[in-house]
C-alpha cells in the first residue's frame, strides 16, 4: 500500500513537471512570437499609445501682383493648444488659461467643440498668439498641464482692407466641408481659403501638412511636446502671380469716398484685371488664427454688409451704360447709323399708351442723332430706339451679348445677372395678359427687368474698347475661350468710341474732362426703390487705342456724375503715373436734390425692382 502511494506521488510529480515544462514552452513561444516575429507590430502599437500626432500647417503660397509685389504672404507665428484626457480636465485648464490670455465664453465653447471633434489631438485655443502671450504661458506651464505651443506659419495681408474682397481670407476647415469634400485633401485643423483668390486657388496655395509627435503617458497626459520622434516636414503651397496692379488697387482705396458703398473694377481689353475693389471692406488679418465669435457677429450684423463683394455679388439696374448695348443691337441689325434721328424730338418726355415717359432733362434735347443721343444720354431717343428694335430683338441680342450669364471671372460666388431670355419670363412673372410692350421703354434705358453686376458691365465695355470680342475678365488664368462678339464692323466700333468720347468732352461727364488724356465713358443713374439712386460710370482710355477699362458703381449717390471723377482719376493714375492727379486732395461733393437725374424714368407698375443686397456669403 505504501509503495502504491509513493508511486502515485511520483506520477503526480512527473505530470506536474511536464505541465510546467509545457507552460514554459508555450510562454517561450508566445514571447518569441511577440518579441521576434511580431516585434514591429507591437512596437508600433506601443509607439501609437505613447505618441500623439500633431499636424504641422504648411506655409501657404505667396500671392503677388503682376510686378511681383506681395499681396498675401506667410510669416512665422505661434499657435496654442491643449491636450486633455477628458472634457472636465480641459475645462479646468481653460479656466486657468483664461486668466492669462483673453478668452470669453464663446471662445471656450469653440475649444470644447474642437476637442469633441478630435479628442485625441490637442484642441487649438489660439491660432495667432503673440510672442508676449506665448512667453506668459510658458512662465505658467506648470499650472497648465497639456499645454502645446507650436511655431507655425501665419498668413498675413500687408495691404489690409484695400485688398479684402480681392484676396479673401483663410479659415479652419469644418466638418461640413469634410463631409462634402469641398476642400479635397484637407483634414480637421487645415486652413483653407474662404473667399476671393484664397478660395479660388486654394488647391495650389494650400500645400501639404506635415506631422510632429508629442509624448503622452498611459492616461493620455502630456509628457513632452518636443523631440518625441522625428517630424515629417510640411510641403509649402505654390506661389500665385496675378494680373493685379497693386499701386492702382491702393490708389483706388485711397481716393474712395468715406462711407460710400460700391465697387470699382479695372481691366485691360484682353481681360486682365488690374484692380478689383469693393467698399466697405473688412480686414482679412482679423481671420488669422480664427476670428472671434464677437468679431464675426459684428461683421454679419453690420448694416453696411462689409463681407458683401459688390463687384460680383450685387446686381444693379445698369441704367444709361446699357444704352450702349441698345445702340450695338440696333447697329448690328442695320436699323440705324450714327446720323440717324428718331421720328419724335425730345421735348422732355414721350407719350406711350396711357403713360408719359420722361427724359432726365425736363426741357428736352430736341432732335439728336445717335452720337449726340449717347453723349447727352437722351432717354426719349432710346425709348424710340428700343421700340424700333422690338422686345424680341432686345431679349435675343441681350442673351447673345452675355447679359443673362455670369462674367466667368476666376473668383468664387459670382451671382448671375437677371435678364429675360424670352417673353415667357414676363408671362410667368406677371401673367400672360398682365404686361404690355411698354416694358421695352424701361429696358431701353437700362431699367426694368434687367439687373447686372459691375464685373459683367465692365466686360461688355471691354468689347467696345477692343475689337468687339467679349472677353471674360481674369486675375490669374483665362477661364474660357472667347466665343461672343458684338457683331459690329470696325467702323461701327469706332463710332461708338467717338460717341463715348463726346460724353466726356461735351456730354454728361464733361466735368471730368482733361486736356492731356482723351477718355471715353458713360455715366448712369440707376433707380433704387430702397433709397437714393445709384451712380454708374464706365470708361476707357486712351480713346483712340484703349489700354484700360475702369467701371465704378456707388450706392445712394443720386447721379452717375458723382462717380465719373473717381474713375477718371484712377485711369489717369494708371496711364500717366503718380503726380498727375490734380484733384487728389479735393473730394467730389455729392449733388443736391435740385440737380437733374440723368437717365432716370419713373418705373412702370409691376417692374422688377432691385432686391435688397443678399446676405454675405460665408
Amino acid at each position: 500500500m505504501r509503495d502504491f502511494q509513493v508511486y502515485r506521488v511520483r506520477e503526480r510529480a512527473i505530470a506536474a513537471r511536464w505541465i510546467i515544462v509545457c507552460s514554459f514552452v508555450v510562454l517561450a513561444g508566445a514571447f518569441f512570437r511577440t518579441q521576434v516575429l511580431q516585434h514591429e507590430r507591437y512596437r508600433l502599437r506601443a509607439q501609437s499609445n505613447r505618441l500623439r500626432p500633431v499636424p504641422m500647417a504648411p506655409a501657404r503660397g505667396t500671392i503677388y501682383d503682376r510686378a511681383g509685389r506681395i499681396i498675401a504672404e506667410t510669416v512665422p507665428g505661434y499657435s496654442v493648444a491643449l491636450l486633455a484626457s477628458n472634457e472636465d480636465s480641459l475645462r479646468t485648464v481653460l479656466a486657468r488659461l483664461s486668466r492669462l490670455v483673453t478668452l470669453d465664453s464663446d471662445d471656450i465653447e469653440a475649444v470644447l467643440a474642437r476637442f469633441r471633434a478630435a479628442h485625441y489631438q490637442p484642441a487649438q485655443v489660439e491660432g495667432n498668439a503673440s510672442f508676449e502671450e506665448v512667453s506668459r504661458l510658458e512662465e505658467h506651464r506648470a499650472e497648465l498641464p497639456g499645454l502645446v505651443v507650436q511655431s507655425e506659419p501665419r498668413r498675413t495681408y500687408p495691404r489690409g482692407k484695400a485688398i479684402a474682397h480681392l484676396v479673401g481670407y483663410v479659415g479652419e476647415v469644418t466638418e461640413a466641408d469634410l463631409e462634402t469634400n469641398r476642400y479635397e485633401g484637407s483634414r480637421l485643423g487645415s486652413l483653407v481659403g474662404r473667399s476671393g483668390l484664397e478660395q479660388e486657388y486654394d488647391d495650389s496655395l494650400r500645400g501639404s501638412p506635415g506631422m510632429r509627435y508629442i509624448e503622452v503617458d498611459a492616461r493620455g497626459r502630456l509628457v513632452r511636446d518636443e523631440g518625441a520622434a522625428p517630424p515629417l516636414p510640411p510641403t509649402p503651397g505654390q506661389p500665385l502671380q496675378t494680373t493685379i496692379d497693386l499701386p492702382l488697387q491702393m490708389y483706388i482705396d485711397s481716393i474712395w469716398p468715406a462711407g460710400v458703398r460700391g465697387a470699382m473694377l479695372a481691366m485691360t481689353p484682353k481681360g486682365e484685371v488690374r484692380a478689383f475693389y469693393s467698399a466697405p471692406a473688412y480686414d482679412p488679418n482679423a481671420f488669422i488664427g480664427g476670428i472671434s465669435v464677437a468679431e464675426w457677429r459684428a461683421l454679419n450684423t453690420d448694416p453696411a454688409l462689409p463681407l458683401l463683394n459688390r463687384a460680383l455679388q450685387v446686381r444693379y439696374p445698369p441704367a444709361s451704360p446699357f444704352k450702349l448695348a441698345i445702340s450695338a443691337m440696333a447697329l448690328h441689325r442695320g436699323l440705324v447709323d450714327f446720323d440717324t434721328r428718331m421720328a419724335e424730338p425730345c421735348r422732355g418726355g414721350i407719350q406711350y399708351g396711357n403713360r408719359y415717359f420722361k427724359c432726365w432733362k425736363q426741357e428736352g434735347h430736341g432732335f439728336l442723332d445717335l452720337t449726340s443721343a449717347i453723349a447727352q444720354s437722351c432717354d426719349v431717343y432710346f425709348y424710340q430706339l428700343g421700340l424700333k428694335l422690338g422686345l424680341n430683338a432686345i431679349l435675343e441680342d441681350g442673351v447673345r451679348l452675355g447679359f443673362k450669364d455670369r462674367s466667368e471671372i476666376d473668383l468664387v460666388n459670382e451671382v448671375a445677372p437677371i435678364f429675360p431670355a424670352s417673353t415667357e419670363y414676363y408671362d410667368k412673372l406677371y401673367g400672360p395678359r398682365n404686361w404690355s410692350s411698354s416694358v421695352i421703354l424701361n429696358l431701353a434705358i437700362g431699367q426694368g427687368e434687367n439687373t447686372q453686376t459691375l464685373v459683367n458691365m465692365v466686360k461688355f465695355y471691354g468689347a467696345i474698347a477692343g475689337d468687339g470680342t467679349v472677353v471674360s475678365p481674369y486675375l490669374v488664368h483665362p477661364t474660357t475661350t472667347a466665343t461672343r462678339n458684338l457683331g459690329l464692323t470696325p467702323a461701327q466700333l469706332e463710332g461708338l468710341r467717338k460717341a463715348l468720347v463726346a460724353v466726356v468732352e461735351r456730354g454728361t461727364a464733361a466735368a471730368s474732362r482733361h486736356e492731356d488724356l482723351e477718355v471715353a465713358g458713360k455715366t448712369g443713374t440707376a433707380q433704387n426703390p430702397h433709397g437714393e439712386s445709384h451712380g454708374w460710370f464706365i470708361a476707357f482710355a486712351p480713346a483712340d487705342k484703349p489700354q484700360i477699362i475702369i467701371g465704378g458703381v456707388m450706392e445712394f449717390v443720386k447721379h452717375g456724375t458723382v462717380v465719373a471723377p473717381y474713375v477718371v482719376r484712377a485711369i489717369r493714375r494708371y496711364l500717366l503715373g503718380p503726380g498727375t492727379d490734380v484733384r487728389n486732395a479735393i473730394p467730389v461733393p455729392l449733388p443736391d436734390d435740385s440737380a437733374p437725374r440723368e437717365g432716370e424714368a419713373p418705373p412702370e407698375p409691376g417692374t422688377v425692382k432691385l432686391p435688397p443686397p443678399p446676405e454675405p456669403l460665408q
